[in-house]
């Protein structure tokens, strides 16, 4: 046994057991630290902050899954890993849930006081990071909770406030009076891209404006009679003939009666409906520009709650949607309103409360986004490009940022950065400072708050110590490598993070960035409380273990495509973890006393042994690349099919022989690839399945204390032998043929039968031989015949693999005329896989663009294919003749 060897693996696999307490394990040997090891290569991770709302979703384990596999796998490799945990403050969601909560306890915020409401919010943070910090534990990510980050700690405030007052003082924060997207219900600003447009029924009110001279109207239409009564002009084309003699003149504005002057603008579509647009400055993005350009009074008719105002008239205190109903009753009544033209069409409704946004006049911070945006498209023309994988995704973030608006920054809330920003009580002056005014008395600061993403913008940097440029962790982790997120964050984050890395550091903020998609139900469709198919994270573990879930999490797509979720897709990795537990306790219940240091690959091996280094070492190749390319489902794909079919169903059922016989020297050389083989495929999959991996390591002869910090298995040429593939192929056809012809003559392994192989050269005849152990062993043959001239039995059914054909003198077991039918059903497989792959060969554009092995390849087959062919007509003849 080797030091730390464990004697006992409980006899059946639960996942409950094995991965309890095992991450406390990994904690306390502080495994997953960055060790500051400066003669490693650094690398650097740093996690999406998950907001302090609530429990993880499968999202979040689906992305972190993918982190925690690219950390351990680079651990292993010998980089120097930082894998960097933080949560963020989340401001308007995290505020409404604190919100709901004292509504619960008929209290508000107001009740409580900011300082108050701040405390309540904290001690909320505290709760959720807990559950947060639970559910990592539980999926055994690992990270570097010495360095854990939030977004409103004490460095990260610092950060921020830097990067607001340095930008104010380069004019590129401003405060201003614009058209902004504002939610009545949690009454605060939005970001553009916080707005999720969603297909509502509407219609287009049609109504007439009267001339003040009497001599007629104009028609104008609108989706929102409401705010109507902020109109202060009404726009057309310059050129247009129809209404160009009009530009100057007075229309009345209906109910209010207010005299707006006509004025032409080119903005105004001629085509569209009358070609006269009614303007409403305070009330519509266009609008705004319109009155800027006219000079036009902003009338805001509406309170922030969304009720109307006493600019309002009448319809003061109305809601907006009851003053909608009401108004179009009046302007009909009237004559007006003359007509009602019902569409569907686009409308934007609040990311977090759902409230139908408000396009609404308001005095607010915002940063000019053009200078910043256009530093960040300049990056990706250099060295220093962020790669987006897949790459298509470059395009979306450049689409963007080439078509960006100034960012909304402020909102109406407590809880968050509060803008530093200071009035002075008796002159207005405005001061914007990284400490408060030193005559604080009569300074107010600005109650605002900052946009959650203006703060997680900087995570890579902030989070490792900036604006301390001396911070031993930014000078050695910073840039960070990569990061993996969800394509429903490139416009939110993942473009925030890259303009303002690149203003403040002048570098990308990671070299990759990793794109997933979105989990959906089996059906495809989004999960969502409405819908009820969501799945908590932690119900699958409870059933299935996190190793289980995390195999399929990721394996089951590809970079960049959604994820759909299916419980038997998570039992069938279970069911792969039983089989890697249950062929691991096979091996050590089989190595006795045998330890680490006995292992000897030296001595002669069978082809059996041969045969598994050989694909082992193909499989770490495979599994190496596509985890550098982060196809973790190719990766799985490899590792799965080696580890299920190669080495539990045919490597260790041969490796019996030689554990169960005489010849010491040969089970000496078995064990050492049983447990080389062992260690390699738990070395590879532990970033997968880390908890089982870890559980058998332990079990198995090994150095060291954990396979966590275990090196990354490495091809060793010396164990390539492509001739032991060649004869494993072919024993493994043969015994599959064998198999086969007992299910369908039912015939059980138990029966011995006779057994005649047709070889076609002396060479395969001496190869069968020299490896008949396994034929005898796994054929149960009452009689064996190897021969290239031998005399073919008549009655007998047989099969034809690679090199040779296969005959079983089955006497009384067999009807000619059906094993004539079944051959002449073979012959058609063979004659259209010989036809598709000449056709292939014929095409010129293949054989002269393809890579020459892929066409030599292609070439082997055909070559295959007429034998089998050949092999296949020259029975059915036989039987013919026999009949």
């Amino acid at each position: 046994m080797s030091e730390g060897q464990e004697l006992n693996m409980a006899p059946k696999y639960n996942p409950i057991e094995v991965e309890k307490d095992r991450y406390q394990y990994w904690v306390d040997g502080k495994f997953f630290e960055a060790k500051n090891d400066e003669s490693k290569e650094p690398f650097t991770v740093v996690i999406p902050p998950p907001n302090v709302t609530g429990r993880l979703h499968l999202g979040h384990a689906w992305d972190t899954t993918l982190q925690d596999i690219i950390t351990r796998y680079k651990r292993m490799q010998g980089y120097d890993v930082l894998w960097l945990p933080g949560m963020d403050h989340a401001g308007i969601a995290t505020q409404a849930k604190v919100e709901g909560k004292l509504k619960e306890e008929g209290k508000t915020r107001h009740d409580l006081g900011r300082e108050g409401f701040l405390q309540q919010s904290w001690d909320w943070k505290e709760e959720y990071a807990s559950f947060i910090r639970s559910q990592w534990e539980k999926l055994g990510l690992g990270v570097d909770y010495s360095r854990e980050r939030f977004t409103l700690d004490e460095g990260l405030s610092n950060a921020v406030r830097e990067v607001f007052v340095s930008l104010y003082e380069q004019d590129l924060i401003y405060r201003g009076q614009y058209i902004i997207n504002w939610d009545p219900s949690t009454q605060t600003a939005l970001s553009d891209i916080e707005v999720i447009y969603k297909e509502v029924q509407g219609a287009f009110y049609h109504m007439k404006y009267p001339l003040k001279d009497g001599s007629g109207h104009i028609e104008v239409a609108t989706t929102r009679p409401e705010t109507m009564l902020g109109d202060t002009a009404v726009a057309v084309h310059p050129e247009d003939e129809r209404y160009n003699h009009l530009i100057g003149q007075k229309v009345i504005l209906p109910i209010i009666g207010r005299e707006m002057e006509i004025v032409g603008d080119e903005y105004v579509d001629m085509e569209f409906g009358s070609g006269a647009v009614k303007i409403t400055p305070a009330h519509d993005p266009n609008d705004f520009e319109i009155g800027e350009r006219h000079h036009l009074e902003r009338v805001l008719v509406m309170h922030e709650d969304g009720t109307m105002n006493e600019n309002a008239a009448h319809y003061d205190g109305m809601d907006r949607f009851e003053c909608r109903k009401q108004i179009v009753k009046d302007l009909q009544e009237q004559g007006v309103l003359f007509d009602i033209e019902e569409h569907v069409h686009q409308v934007g409704h609040s990311e977090r409360s759902d409230a139908v946004v408000e396009p609404y006049l308001s005095t607010q911070w915002f940063v000019n986004m053009k200078p910043l945006a256009d530093q960040a498209i300049d990056l990706q023309e250099t060295e220093d490009k962020v790669d987006f994988v897949p790459d298509r995704f470059e395009k979306t973030y450049l689409h963007w940022m080439e078509n960006i608006r100034d960012w909304c920054i402020s909102r109406q809330l407590w809880w968050g950065h509060r803008i530093p920003a200071w009035y002075h009580k008796e002159t207005g002056e405005l001061y914007v400072g990284r400490e408060e005014p030193s005559d604080k008395e009569n300074w107010v600061q600005d109650e605002d708050v900052l946009d959650t993403w203006f703060s997680s913008a900087l995570w890579p940097f902030s989070t490792m110590g900036w604006p301390d440029e001396d911070s031993y962790d930014l000078n050695r982790y910073f840039p960070t490598d990569v990061l993996v997120t969800g394509y429903d964050i490139i416009f939110f984050w993942v473009s925030r993070m890259i303009f303002q890395t690149k203003h403040f550091m002048d570098r990308r903020p990671f070299k990759d960035v990793l794109i997933h998609g979105l989990v959906r139900d089996a059906e495809g469709r989004k999960m969502s409380k409405s819908l009820g198919n969501g799945v908590d994270p932690m119900d699958v573990i409870d059933q299935y273990g996190a190793d289980s879930l995390r195999y399929f999490l990721a394996t089951g797509s590809s970079p960049g495509q959604d994820l759909r979720f299916h419980w038997e897709k998570v039992e069938s990795t279970w069911n792969f973890a039983n089989k890697i537990w249950n062929a691991s306790r096979f091996v050590i219940m089989n190595l006795d006393d045998f330890r680490y240091e006995d292992i000897d690959l030296s001595g002669e091996k069978s082809v059996a042994d041969e045969w598994i280094l050989t694909r082992l070492n193909e499989t770490i190749e495979q599994v190496t690349h596509n985890i550098d390319r982060y196809d973790f489902g190719e990766a799985g794909r490899h590792l799965y099919n080696f580890i299920w079919d190669e080495f539990c169903d045919w490597y260790i059922e041969m490796a019996k022989l030689p554990l169960y016989g005489e010849d010491e020297k040969a089970k000496i050389t078995t064990k050492s690839v049983l447990v080389k083989t062992l260690d390699d495929i738990l070395r590879m999959l532990h970033p997968f399945m880390p908890f089982i991996t870890e559980e058998i390591w332990q079990h198995i002869p090994h150095e060291g204390e954990s396979i966590t910090v275990k090196a990354w298995p490495q091809v060793d040429s010396t164990y390539n032998n492509q001739q032991s593939r060649v004869e494993m192929e072919r024993l493994v056809s043969i015994i599959r043929s064998v198999r086969n012809v007992r299910a369908e003559v039912d015939t059980p392994m138990s029966k011995e039968i006779k057994i005649a192989i047709k070889a076609q050269s002396e060479d395969i005849v001496k190869e069968l031989e020299r490896n008949q152990i396994y034929l005898e062993r796994f054929c149960n043959p009452e009689e064996l015949t190897i021969k290239t001239d031998l005399e073919v039995p008549e009655q007998s059914k047989s099969a034809v693999v690679t090199g040779s054909e296969i005959y079983f003198p089955l006497e009384g077991l067999i009807d000619i005329d059906e094993e004539i039918n079944r051959l002449k059903e073979e012959l058609n497989k063979w004659n259209s896989e010989v036809e598709r792959v000449q056709k292939k060969l014929a095409n010129e554009n293949f054989v002269n663009k393809a890579p020459e092995e892929v066409v030599q390849e292609e070439r082997d087959k055909e070559k295959d294919y007429l034998e089998k062919q050949k092999a296949v007509e020259a029975r059915i003849a036989e039987l013919e003749n026999v009949r």
